[in-house]
């Protein structure tokens, strides 16, 4: 199998349904899963997290180590774990060489603990630490990686994200609860990552592009033996830098159960695919094929596809399973939002690189250090908020995207509902990241119902280091 997760030759469009759209007694399941679900103390415990420099085998051997930053000495960092409703809290240290801060992407928080350095707090410097107290008021999947002004894109290709698990009252009944992270490396034949660029081609274009996948910090396929018919509760989440791509579901009849943590009424992916941009994540539930040694498996389609976890029926069958049925809404969001009554605001993407009729790179006259405009400016702290609303108020935004590329965009402390083009109703899922075709307008909306200052950024670290972002307030 080849894993060389070079660009691709055109991007894809997502569908317009998906614009967005334990088994303890398992021996045979790698170790690397339970070496990852390290659940940290809740309540009145603080729970250390160190940022520091690692060495691990990113390709199979013998392929040399590879020096990354890591999470406690691994990467991804551990599966963070709470109950919903209790508090969680973290003390950062940081022993890396440079600023950081942790953005806990979907999670609708206080915003003093959004985590994006130099706009909800400061950056904690080489040698600091800071103090995260998390009171998650939805259950779900969630991601934590890096998030400061002007530097995210180097400590998340280096390899700090992780993902948090925000545990239900009453989780669905399954045979295995499998948290996979998918990370994107860029390594030279030395198998050391290549320099992070400071002229600004990347933030410019489609970002930090991998050269090598990983899933969980292992090399694909990532391979689980369970028994005939054992249910399967999947969490699939993008920590790539900039990598989109979409996901293919190969023999087995998956249900998506949650989309960007937010439970959803159960569908079928369209063609068996799902979208899958960075900071997205989906929690998918399917049941192993029924005959032994049958096989599933889920592919990154990048070239070829690279298949990133594969399961084999093994062992004796589980008796039969009542049908899969969706987990109950997370209580706090509001069942509809009055569009007649909403606040509304334009947010245009322009700017970056152009694509030539032979799909090349054209960068002639684009100023590197900002190549990108959000209504005609920067991301600006200290700038004009996009809106400013009160708590309670209904909120929708049109984007529209005059670039050459697809865009994901991320809200803060909210999660969202993506509109019809008509404007007359919307998707029947929450969301906190949507793509923006190239060339399109979509409109999200949502109740405005977390006090603070919040961003709406680009996924593509990259391109949100070079300025492609805004902010609203809510008071």
């Amino acid at each position: 199998m080849s894993n060389d997760a070079s660009p691709p030759a055109s991007r894809p469009h997502p569908s317009r349904r998906l614009v967005i759209a334990q088994g303890a007694g398992f021996a045979t399941l790698l170790a690397p899963l339970s070496a990852l679900a390290q659940q940290p103390a809740a309540g009145g415990a603080t729970r250390d997290l160190v940022a520091t420099s690692a060495k691990v085998r990113l390709r199979p051997a013998p392929a040399p180590e590879t020096e990354i930053w890591a999470f406690d000495g691994a990467t991804p960092g551990p599966v963070l774990k709470v109950k919903q409703g209790e508090t969680l809290r973290l003390a950062l240290q940081n022993r890396t060489d440079k600023p950081l801060s942790l953005h806990w992407h979907g999670l609708r928080a206080d915003h003093a603990m959004d985590g994006v350095g130099g706009f909800s707090q400061e950056p904690v410097p080489p040698g600091g630490q800071f103090e995260y107290r998390l009171t998650p008021p939805d259950s779900g999947t969630f991601l934590y990686r890096p998030m400061l002004i002007g530097g995210s894109s180097e400590p998340a290709g280096r390899g700090l994200s992780g993902m948090l698990i925000v545990e239900e009252k009453e989780p669905p009944s399954v045979d295995l609860d499998l948290p996979a992270l998918i990370g994107d490396w860029l390594l030279g034949d030395d198998q050391k990552l290549l320099p992070f660029a400071a002229d600004g081609q990347d933030g410019a274009a489609a970002g930090r592009l991998g050269s090598w996948l990983t899933v969980n910090g292992k090399p694909p396929p990532l391979p689980v033996k369970l028994p005939p018919g054992a249910r399967v509760r999947l969490r699939l989440a993008n920590a790539c830098n900039a990598r989109i791509m979409r996901l293919r579901f190969d023999e087995m009849k998956a249900s998506v159960a949650a989309v960007d943590g937010q439970p959803t009424d159960t569908f079928e992916p369209v063609r068996g695919q799902l979208p899958f941009a960075p900071g997205t994540r989906y929690d998918v539930i399917f049941d192993m094929p029924e005959t032994v040694g049958a096989s599933a498996s889920v592919t990154a389609l990048i070239g070829p596809g690279v298949p990133l976890v594969r399961f084999v029926s093994e062992g004796a069958a589980k008796p039969a399973r009542a049908p899969i049925v969706a987990m109950p809404l997370n209580p706090a969001l509001p069942a509809a939002v009055r569009l007649q009554d909403a606040k509304r605001a334009e947010l245009v993407i322009e700017g970056g690189a152009r694509i030539t009729p032979e799909n090349k790179l054209d960068l002639v006259g684009l100023d590197l250090a900002r190549p990108w405009t959000v209504n005609g400016g920067q991301g600006d702290p200290k700038g004009k908020p996009l809106l400013s609303v009160k708590r309670g108020t209904p909120v929708v935004i049109a984007i529209t995207n005059k670039t050459a590329f697809l865009q994901p965009l991320h809200v803060h402390g909210h999660s969202f509902r993506l509109l019809h083009p008509l404007d007359d109703g919307w998707e029947p899922y929450f969301l906190d990241t949507v793509q923006i075709p190239e060339g399109k307008r979509l409109h999200i909306a949502f109740i405005a119902d977390n006090p603070g200052r919040w961003l709406i950024s680009s996924t593509v670290l990259e391109r949100f280091d070079r300025g492609l972002w805004s902010w609203f307030e809510v008071t």
